[in-house]
């Protein structure tokens, strides 16, 4: 009988591991709140982040541009739909910079998450890598 209650024990733990948290921690990121892995540019602390809703609606802070968009994720796959942008008065560097995050953004086709790491690729080569923030 003891036998069985420890092996009982154990099939239940491995159960529980399979729908834990940290299982379901390779997911898209829906409800999270995500910053660009690069450096702030000069003279600025600013970074892009992502924060996507529930739904893969997007609130996106660039370099200095902001605005809404949208993503559609079916399994690895992945659209980037974008929706206009409001300028702060950028200068032409931070303006540049953020066109052309918008441009790799706009060629994603998909996305892989390794713990906090969520990257995006595409054709334009070199994966945009971003961190979901934790605090």
């Amino acid at each position: 009988m003891v036998r069985f209650s420890v092996a009982m024990g154990m099939i239940a733990a491995l159960v529980l591991a399979q729908i834990s948290p940290a299982a379901a921690d390779d997911g898209f990121p829906f409800g999270a709140e995500m910053t660009l892995d690069a450096p702030p540019m000069r003279g600025s602390k600013r970074i892009p982040n992502l924060e996507i809703g529930d739904k893969g609606e997007i609130v996106l802070q660039l370099w200095c541009k902001s605005g809404k968009a949208q993503f559609s994720v079916a399994g690895p796959s992945v659209i980037f739909l974008p929706a206009d942008l409001s300028d702060s008065g950028c200068t032409p560097e931070r303006a540049e910079a953020d066109d052309a995050l918008m441009a790799v953004l706009l060629n994603v086709s998909e996305w892989k998450r390794r713990g906090s790491l969520v990257s995006f690729a595409g054709p334009q080569g070199k994966p945009l890598r971003f961190r979901i923030n934790t605090n």
